[in-house]
């Protein structure tokens, strides 16, 4: 039998939420009004509740992101957050700061809450001793850094297998650990451990040398493709990846739909899903369809070219070569894909990227809505394509199978899931014709339409008492409403276990602990680890430090891998950081100004 596996799917809003579940999401992770790791993808408790509620319909399942560091006036606020969620039925809360963990496990122990924790990935889960160490503090699941090798994965998972190991799948890729990128408040106050990431990596450096000689000019060199690792589900199901996670709680709506619409396809090849119902959608997914800046597998296998050097921006599918260039600003693709009015076009010219809307074809001639110097052999992309959107955009339904069978005076509605109704039909009225009866019964019951039911096989097994088709509508309704309301009560939260005392495993933690609060620091001290200095956020350390550490390497992605040269990054404003190379653990560090 093959594995039973989750898909999670991020949601901005109740709106993409509801989308992610009718494309086959089984699970979705959404932010709350605060405390959340995007600032601008906040949501009331009563969105949340809706979201909760159709989410279980289907046996989905709804996780909610508190995964920022919390100073201590905030600490009081997010537990109070956490027991509202709790009450309205959410089933997991995303942590990342210690001080909150601890206050969770004290409301589990007092039986106060008992919604479970998972680790966030901005706990920086990139080692089996951390995964073993939250294990045996007691949380439901870890969410593993987006670096880590099918390999390093099968290690923790061999080391540690009694725990669930939440990794990604696709999206938006930090060049640093996470957890562990300092730049942006470095730079400007803005912490990406408070959700307030200015995203520096995505801007234009210079790369120059210890001499100020410059190497690589006004260049993205911190700028990464995004994460794609659908050819590699089946052995990431091997390694032991249990829940497989798409990024973007910033997206859209139709970005949503067709990443999500999907994987839930990859996944169903090597997988059975762990929620209820199939999804009906009348486009056909495709991810080159959606925002991506080019793809990478990281380094799920080995080390490649990650990097997006020319530009930040969605290059989309590539559609073909400029076979010609016309005096009237039109040009020829040499393509295979139909090209629409109002789709977006994009291409490099001269060392920028630049893009264009299609305002007319004509002769296979296509006119852009502004003039460009384009010239022949141009690479071109297609990062918005028009009829694609219209079809995304249409309604979606996710509907659970259903049996029924009438026998005896009984109509017995059975589900996929084997949850039962029953009700008791009264047989006072014999059908004049019994043929004709059961092919009115079995004609208005099949009619479940909108509703969250589809028919999968109706038997009749002993003869039907005489119904009017409005009758017959109205048992329909009422049925499949009583199933809905039975398998509700039927769905199983999980609830967290208590939390045990543990020790650390190292003895002490500097500012990349991220300690932002004194419950935060009195979790480490009980821990048997000692806090050295508090997050960046408190106060920058006297000396130079680390900003970033990460796998992705400016020297590997200049041909650069065995010169001896050192590199550092100029910004737009004339200052440098440094770049250490650390070889032997293959990993670039990008420092604090001298």
């Amino acid at each position: 039998m093959k594995h039973k596996t989750e898909l999670l799917a991020p949601a901005k809003n109740k709106e993409t939420a509801f989308a992610a579940i009718d494309c086959g999401a089984d699970a979705v992770y959404i932010g709350a009004y605060s405390f959340g790791a995007r600032q601008a993808a906040g949501n009331s408790l009563d969105d949340i509740k809706e979201v909760v509620d159709y989410a279980h319909k289907f046996w989905v399942k709804v996780f909610v992101t508190i995964n920022t560091i919390l100073t201590d006036s905030e600490l009081e606020d997010a537990v109070k957050l956490v027991q509202e969620l709790d009450k309205i039925g959410v089933d997991a809360i995303l942590v990342q700061d210690m001080g909150l963990l601890k206050k969770m496990a004290e409301l589990v122990e007092l039986c106060k809450i008992s919604v479970p924790i998972h680790m966030s990935t901005q706990c920086d889960n990139r080692s089996f001793e951390k995964v073993k160490f939250f294990k045996e503090l007691g949380v439901s699941r870890v969410v593993l850094a987006r670096e880590l090798s099918l390999d390093k994965i099968k290690q923790i998972h061999k080391a540690v297998p009694d725990i669930e190991l939440e990794g990604f799948v696709h999206g938006a890729l930090c060049v640093s650990y996470s957890g562990q990128c300092y730049l942006s408040q470095y730079i400007g106050g803005r912490s990406a451990n408070r959700g307030e990431c200015a995203q520096p990596c995505r801007k234009k450096y210079t790369v120059i040398d210890d001499n100020n000689n410059v190497v690589a000019e006004n260049i993205y060199p911190l700028c990464l493709k995004d994460f794609n690792a659908s050819a590699h589900i089946q052995e990431m199901i091997s390694s032991g990846i249990y829940s497989f996670k798409i990024e973007g709680r910033l997206k859209d709506i139709s970005y949503v739909k067709n990443i999500t619409a999907y994987y839930r396809k990859e996944l169903d090849k090597y997988s059975r899903k762990s929620s209820s119902g199939r999804s009906l959608y009348t486009f056909t997914p495709n991810p080159e369809k959606s925002f991506n800046r080019g793809f990478t597998d990281y380094f799920l296998l080995s080390r490649n070219n990650c990097c997006c050097i020319d530009t930040p921006k969605s290059k989309g599918e590539y559609v073909g070569e400029v076979l010609f260039v016309n005096k009237d600003n039109s040009f020829t693709i040499m393509t295979d894909k139909e090209i629409y009015p109002q789709d977006g076009l994009c291409f490099m010219i001269s060392g920028s990227f630049d893009g264009v809307l299609v305002n007319k074809i004509i002769d296979n001639r296509i006119y852009p809505n502004k003039k460009v110097n384009i010239k022949k052999g141009t690479i071109i992309y297609r990062n918005f394509d028009i009829e694609f959107e219209k079809e995304v955009l249409k309604p979606t339904k996710r509907q659970i199978g259903l049996n029924v069978e009438f026998k005896n005076g009984m109509l017995i509605l059975i589900d996929e899931d084997g949850v039962t109704y029953s009700a008791k039909i009264d047989l006072a009225e014999s059908a004049k014709n019994s043929e004709n009866m059961k092919e009115t019964f079995i004609k208005q019951f099949s009619k479940t339409g909108e509703s969250d039911f589809y028919i999968t096989d109706i038997k009749i097994a002993s003869e039907l008492p005489f119904m009017p088709i409005s009758e017959i509508n109205q048992l329909r309704r009422e049925s499949l409403s009583a199933l809905m309301q039975t398998r509700l009560k039927c769905y199983k939260r999980e609830k967290q276990k208590p939390l045990k005392k543990v020790k650390y495993y190292i003895n002490e933690v500097d500012y990349r602990a991220n300690v932002h609060n004194k419950v935060a620091q009195k979790f480490y001290s009980d821990s048997g680890c000692e806090v050295l200095e508090p997050s960046l956020e408190t106060k920058v350390p006297n000396r130079q430090i680390e900003l970033m550490r990460t796998k992705h390497c400016i020297k590997y992605t200049l041909n650069m891998c065995k010169s001896p040269v050192n590199l550092q990054l100029k910004d737009e404003y004339g200052k440098i950081y440094p770049l250490k190379f650390d070889c032997d653990n293959c990993e670039m560090v990008l420092l604090s100004c001298n």
